[in-house]
């Protein structure tokens, strides 16, 4: 975290509605070298107070917190706090979970099988400003789609999800202002293979026209500081 010095412990808290795993991973991590378990918490309720309390470099908390919605606690903690980092721990994170905490503010997750090992460097790593995402998770579509979620829309994503990569290429080429005959010789398909992939990008992002698949394309993109290309 920034400011943070080498000699300076990471101020930790933990939040389970478990009490075996909150108070066995509080202790665990206390023993943890540039560690200090600040307060372990049973609930929402409880977690926020502490927040508000011992201001945490690196919330830990679980994905399912009994009958509270644990997004909408991120959301709290994020307004509440909002240089404390936010790991979520899980079984087994689905992407719509990931995205959807992600959206809420979180900025790691870990399986809550991991290693004490894992947990460290996982905290080390998001407390120096990382996003983490489990290892069994890297290196597929859900690390692409982290790594854009971090920057845009749920909804954005969600979009990018359901095209195809044939659809992706096609959008992109009318963000360079190229015609369906046009993208139809650059990928060596027939006209009307073009017409329907339109139809399908335009009906997939619920936009009307070619203009505004440019414009969502160059939106998507790297920020630029020139205006969008038109489209024909």
């Amino acid at each position: 975290m920034d400011g943070m010095g080498v000699a300076k412990r990471i101020r930790v808290l933990v939040i389970d509605d478990n009490r075996l795993v909150r108070d066995g991973l509080a202790a665990l991590l206390d023993a943890q070298p540039g560690f200090k378990v600040v307060a372990a918490a049973e609930g929402a309720n409880a977690g926020l107070l502490q927040v508000r309390e011992t201001k945490p470099h690196v919330v830990l908390v679980d994905a399912a917190l009994g009958n509270h919605d644990s997004r909408r606690f991120v959301e709290s903690v994020k307004k509440e706090a909002s240089e404390s980092k936010i790991i979520v721990m899980d079984l087994l994170p689905t992407q719509e979970d990931v995205i959807e905490f992600i959206k809420a503010g979180a900025n790691g997750f870990i399986v809550k099988d991991a290693t004490i090992e894992d947990f460290v460097s996982t905290i080390r790593a998001v407390a120096e400003g990382a996003d983490v995402v489990p290892p069994a998770l890297t290196g597929t579509l859900l690390s692409h789609i982290v790594g854009q979620a971090v920057t845009r829309s749920t909804a954005a994503v969600l979009e990018d999800m359901r095209m195809t990569k044939r659809e992706r290429e096609i959008t992109n080429l009318i963000a360079e202002g190229l015609g369906n005959k046009e993208i139809a010789q650059r990928l060596n398909i027939a006209t009307y293979t073009v017409k329907s992939h339109v139809h399908n990008i335009l009906e997939k992002l619920a936009l009307r026209t070619r203009l505004e698949i440019a414009v969502h394309a160059y939106k998507a993109s790297a920020p630029q500081t020139d205006p969008p290309p038109r489209a024909r």
